[in-house]
């Protein structure tokens, strides 16, 4: 569903405003969202919810399988995707595959050049733990 696929792209860029900017989350889903409709608002105010909520699981989550880095050296939008991604993948019904490839797509248009391949390897692999029972 292209709402959903512009949802989590307008959910990125109201965490980085609140990341970057130290801006109020409530304030940065309605600016981001300008002509969104209900639903696509709804959706973003969930994600961006969902994952400042939940950044500390999903940091621990994710620790183990940064080979090397650490959740605070990441560049900050491959942190924002990873953290989203891992709320969306722990705590909604969306299919594994899907999240995966928006964030992705979105680590493809916001990110480094080295960025997809990385966040598609971390979410692969939290997806199999997940599967698995041992995330």
């Amino acid at each position: 569903m292209a709402s959903r696929k512009r949802a989590r792209e307008l959910a990125l860029q109201s965490l980085f405003g609140v990341e970057v900017g130290h801006r109020n989350p409530e304030e940065m889903v309605c600016e981001t969202c300008g002509t969104a409709d209900s639903e696509q608002r709804r959706f973003v105010e969930d994600l961006v919810l969902g994952t400042l909520d939940h950044g500390d699981e999903s940091d621990r989550v994710l620790a183990p399988l940064l080979e090397g880095w650490t959740i605070e050296r990441l560049p900050t939008i491959d942190r924002l995707l990873l953290r989203m991604a891992v709320f969306e993948l722990t705590h909604r019904r969306t299919p594994s595959a899907v999240i995966i490839n928006e964030a992705v797509e979105l680590a493809k248009k916001f990110s480094t050049d080295d960025s997809p391949r990385f966040v598609n390897g971390v979410l692969s692999s939290v997806s199999k733990q997940l599967t698995h029972g041992t995330a």
